[in-house]
C-alpha cells in the first residue's frame, strides 16, 4: 500500500523493483550499525564500572590493613631514663600525645597534627639503671639530657614498625582477598603512601611547645598547684634535681644501714610486726618496705590507712604491690580511701581488711575499723587541732564501735588499729596497744588509764609514703616513716625500732631503738595524751569518755 501511495504521488510512474532492494538494504545495514553502537556503549560502561569498584575494594582492603597492622604491630619498648616505657601508635584524626603515669593519671599534649596518635605509657624503674643512678651523682644530670634522645630513638623505631607492620598487614590481606598480584601490589604500594604520608604530616607538625602547656587528667590534675607547671619546674631545675637526688641517695643509705645494723637479739618466739602508714601513693615506699620486710623478716605488715589519695578507680592498681611482700597484711581504711580502694586491697591474695572486725595473724589477734570519714578533697583534724561537733561525734563513735568488738573478741585482742589517732579514746583500758596514723608525724603516746582497765599505749606512725605530693608543699620534704615492732611469746611489745628516711633537707636514713623495760606496762616515759569529748548533749550513757581541757585530736611532741 505505501509503495503504491509512492507511485501515486509520483504520478503514477512504472514501479522500481530495483531501487526499493536498495532500500530495504540500506535500512537493515542502519538498524545492524545502531545496535552495535548500543552494544560498545554498554561494553565500556560495564568495564569503567568494574575498575572503578576493583580500585574501591583496593582502597578498602588497604585501609583495613593499614589500621590492623598500625593497632597489631604499631608499639615498641624502650628505656626512657630510668624507666622501661612502652611506645605505641592509633590511628585517629587530631594527633597528639598522650603521656600515661599509672596509677596517677595522663599527661595530653598537642604535640603534632595528623591521624596518628602516640601513647607513651611509663612502667616500672630498670633496677640496673637505678643502681647507676645511686652509685653516679651527676647521673641526674645526664638523665635529663639523654631523656629526649631516648623519645626521639624510640619514636623513630616506632615509627619504623609501624610501617612494616602496617605493610605486612595490607598485603596478608589483599592476597587473601584478591588473589590477583597486580591488586595486592597495588594495595602494598598504597599502605606505603598512607602509613608513610600520615607519619610525614605528623613529623611536619610537631608543636615543641606543647611541652610547656600539657592538660592533666586523673590525679596529676592537682600537680600544676604543688610543683608547678613546666616553665616553673624549668627555672627551679636545680631544686628539684636536688631533692631527687636526696630521695634516691636515701634509697641507697638505707640499703647499707639496714644491712650493717647489729640485729636485734629477742626473745626465742618473738613476732615481728612492720607499721605503715599514709603512703598517699608513693611507689618508692614499696621499694622501702620489701628491703624491710627482707631485712628483719618481718611476719605481718599492718597499714593502718591512706594507702591512696582520692580513693579513685585508677588508683587501685597502686595495691597490686601488696601481693609481693608475701606476708600477711592488715589493712584499715583512711580518709582518703573508698570502699573501691578497700575491695581491691581485699583481693590481694596475702591481704586483710578489717571494719569493726577482728583477726588473729602470726599468734596476734588485731581488731581494727576504717576511718568513719572519707575526705580525700581536704585534710582533717590535722595534729593539734581541735574537734567539735560532727567530725567528733563521728570519730569517737567509730572508737566506740570498736570498743565493743575488742571486748566481745576471744581470744583477747592484742593490738587495735585505727587511722586517726582522735578515734583511740574510748579504747582506752580494752586492749594493750593501739595503732594509728594520719598525722604525718610519729607519736608514741599512753591514753588516760580508766579504772579496771589495762595500760593502753598509742602509736601514731608517720608517713610512710612521705605524705605523697603533699610532702613537696613545704620547703623540706617530709620525711618517710615506719617502724618494727616486737611482741614477746606474751604478745607483749617489748621493743621497736623508728625507722626514718630523710626529713631534713639533706640525705640521711636514722633508726632509733627502744626497748620497753616493763611490756606489760607499755612505755612509761611515753607522755598522757588528752582525748576528744563529745559535746553533753551527745554523751551516750555508761562510763564516760576521758576528756581533756583542749579536747585537742592529737598534740604534737
Amino acid at each position: 500500500m505505501d509503495e503504491r501511495r509512492n507511485d501515486q504521488q509520483t504520478g503514477g510512474a512504472a514501479p522500481d523493483p530495483a531501487g526499493r532492494r536498495v532500500r530495504r538494504a540500506l535500512d537493515r545495514a542502519t538498524g545492524a550499525l545502531g545496535g552495535g553502537g548500543r552494544a560498545v556503549g554498554r561494553a565500556v560502561v560495564s568495564t569503567h564500572g568494574r575498575r572503578v569498584r576493583i580500585g574501591l575494594a583496593v582502597l578498602l582492603v588497604t585501609l583495613v590493613g593499614v589500621v590492623t597492622g598500625a593497632l597489631l604491630g604499631g608499639r615498641v619498648e624502650s628505656d626512657i631514663g630510668p624507666f622501661r616505657a612502652e611506645l605505641a601508635i592509633t590511628p585517629t584524626i587530631g594527633g597528639g600525645t598522650t603521656v600515661r603515669i599509672p596509677p596517677l593519671g595522663a599527661l595530653q599534649l598537642d604535640s603534632h597534627d595528623g591521624p596518628a596518635h602516640l601513647t607513651i605509657q611509663l612502667g616500672a624503674l630498670d633496677q640496673r639503671r637505678t643502681e647507676a643512678l645511686i652509685n653516679n651523682p651527676d647521673a641526674i644530670n645526664q638523665v635529663s639530657q639523654t631523656a629526649v634522645q631516648d623519645v626521639t630513638s624510640a619514636t623513630i623505631r616506632l615509627g619504623l614498625r609501624t610501617v612494616a607492620a602496617a605493610l605486612l598487614a595490607t598485603l596478608v590481606l589483599a592476597a587473601l582477598v584478591f588473589r590477583n598480584s597486580r591488586r595486592v601490589a597495588w594495595s602494598g604500594l598504597l599502605a606505603l603512601l598512607v602509613t608513610g604520608g600520615s607519619l610525614g604530616i605528623a613529623g611536619a607538625t610537631v608543636h615543641p611547645q606543647a611541652i610547656e602547656e600539657p592538660r592533666y587528667e586523673g590525679l596529676l590534675v592537682n600537680a600544676p598547684a604543688i610543683i608547678g607547671d613546666a616553665r616553673q619546674i624549668s627555672s627551679n631545675y636545680s631544686r628539684y634535681a636536688e631533692q631527687l637526688q636526696r630521695l634516691v641517695g636515701n634509697v641507697s643509705k638505707l640499703y647499707t644501714t639496714l644491712s650493717a645494723l647489729p640485729v636485734y637479739e629477742p626473745t626465742p618466739g618473738t613476732t615481728r610486726v612492720l607499721h605503715i602508714s599514709d603512703m598517699h601513693l608513693n611507689p618508692s615506699a614499696w621499694q622501702l618496705i620489701r628491703t624491710v620486710v627482707e631485712q628483719f623478716n618481718i611476719d605481718v605488715v599492718i597499714d593502718t590507712g591512706d594507702i591512696t589519695d582520692w580513693g579513685s578507680e585508677p588508683e587501685a592498681s597502686f595495691v597490686g604491690s601488696i601481693g609481693l611482700l608475701k606476708k600477711p597484711y592488715v589493712y584499715i581504711r583512711g580518709n582518703h580511701d573508698s570502699p573501691t580502694t578497700a575491695a581491691a586491697v581485699r583481693k590481694q591474695p596475702n591481704a586483710i581488711v578489717l571494719d569493726n572486725s577482728a583477726t588473729t595473724v602470726a599468734g596476734l589477734t588485731i581488731a581494727g575499723i576504717g576511718d568513719p570519714r572519707f575526705t580525700p578533697d581536704k585534710e582533717t583534724s590535722p595534729a593539734g587541732s581541735g574537734l567539735t561537733g560532727q567530725v567528733a561525734d563521728q570519730l569517737i563513735g567509730s572508737g566506740e564501735k570498736l570498743a565493743a568488738t575488742v571486748r566481745a573478741t576471744r581470744p583477747p585482742v592484742n593490738i587495735a588499729l585505727v587511722h586517726d589517732p582522735a578515734t583511740a579514746g574510748p579504747l582506752s583500758g580494752t586492749c594493750p596497744l593501739v595503732l594509728a596514723g594520719h598525722t604525718h608525724a610519729r607519736q608514741v603516746l599512753r591514753l588516760p588509764e580508766v579504772p579496771g582497765g589495762q595500760p593502753t599505749q598509742l602509736m601514731v606512725q608517720g608517713s610512710t609514703g612521705g605524705a605523697g605530693l603533699r610532702g613537696l608543699e613545704g620547703e623540706k620534704p617530709t620525711p618517710l616513716t615506719m617502724s618494727v615492732l616486737y611482741f614477746d611469746q606474751k604478745k607483749m611489745l617489748q621493743a621497736y625500732d623508728d625507722i626514718q628516711v630523710g626529713g631534713t633537707g639533706q640525705s640521711q636514713v636514722s633508726l632509733e631503738r627502744h626497748v620497753i623495760n616493763d611490756p606489760a606496762k607499755g612505755d612509761l616515759k611515753a607522755p598522757v595524751t588528752p582525748t576528744p569529748t563529745r559535746g553533753p548533749s551527745t554523751a551516750p550513757p555508761g562510763p564516760a569518755t576521758p576528756t581533756s581541757p583542749t579536747g585537742s585530736a592529737s598534740p604534737t611532741r
